[in-house]
């Protein structure tokens, strides 16, 4: 019998971060938080797409779930919940840590953490910030969250690019020490070529580059034995999605490649074998 995972058997983190189609950061001087409850919902159905392809491939996953989402949708998270993945937070308002202060941040992932431990009857230890926003300069967060509790992070993308970005970083997990105590850092994936790190963790990455680029990142990550960190949003296997009016760089994008998002997801669950942080978590003891 050929093996279920034929190019390795090291398991990868699948990562989903739950939040509506008008919500990502780009869309910020477009549609206004106050304006959200105006757009219609499409987050239920895109996020059961991805629980059905999970469960057709018998993988696990890490929800990181916006507290503003959670709070109109409790049933989607029991619904996770009893999928029997993990659910961590996204915040409540997506807003980037590094153009809020600690007080706000504060109360993002304490209101977050609170709500999702109550809807899904579990620990929340894990944190992601909106577009990876805990950058250079910024890691007092770091302290914020180990003092509400939290257990690991999953903001880091150790390239260099505009916007977002922690060029410093280590590529694989590692634990952060601060004066507030200790956290894993789950880092995103990226591929080594020469002196270079190329982003390849999903996302847009998975839609724009080609796919040989994200293979090839968890097949390095494999050969070194280091679990390596996907995510992907829900509205990015939605085609059909309602088309805002944004600038043509940012139509780009959001829009160019949706079609392609779940073939790429269908190949690379087939290839790889993926589970959730809190899963890696408890069989490696950390």
């Amino acid at each position: 019998m050929k093996p279920r995972f034929p190019s390795e058997t090291t398991p990868h983190l699948f990562t989903v971060d739950v939040e509506e189609h008008f919500q990502v950061s780009a869309f910020e001087d477009t549609v206004s938080r106050e304006s959200w409850e105006s757009h219609p919902s499409r987050v239920v159905r895109n996020t059961e797409v991805l629980l059905e392809l999970l469960e057709a491939h018998r993988a696990g996953a890490t929800f990181f779930v916006l507290g503003w989402v959670a709070e109109r949708w409790p049933e989607l998270v029991r619904r996770i919940a009893d999928a029997g993945h993990e659910i961590a937070s996204h915040g409540w308002w997506h807003y980037r840590v590094n153009r809020i202060d600690r007080t706000r941040l504060r109360d993002e992932v304490r209101r977050s953490k609170a709500l999702l431990e109550d809807q899904s009857g579990k620990p929340v230890d894990g944190f992601r910030a909106p577009s990876f926003s805990i950058t250079p300069g910024f890691e007092w967060a770091f302290d914020v969250l180990i003092e509400e509790g939290y257990r690991y992070d999953s903001s880091l993308f150790p390239v260099r690019r505009p916007g977002y970005g922690y060029p410093s970083s280590p590529r694989w997990h590692h634990r952060i020490d601060r004066a507030a105590g200790s956290l894993l850092e789950f880092p995103m994936a990226t591929l080594r070529l020469g002196p270079i790190r190329l982003p390849a963790a999903g996302g847009g990455y998975l839609r724009h580059l080609p796919f040989s680029v994200v293979r090839g990142a968890f097949r390095e990550a494999g050969r070194n034995g280091k679990p390596g960190m996907f995510y992907v949003h829900p509205w990015e296997v939605d085609p059909g999605q309602p088309r805002l009016p944004v600038g043509a760089i940012t139509t780009l994008r959001h829009y160019r490649g949706l079609e392609k998002t779940l073939p790429r997801l269908r190949a690379l669950l087939a290839e790889f074998r993926f589970t959730s942080v809190r899963a890696w978590r408890e069989a490696n003891q950390q």
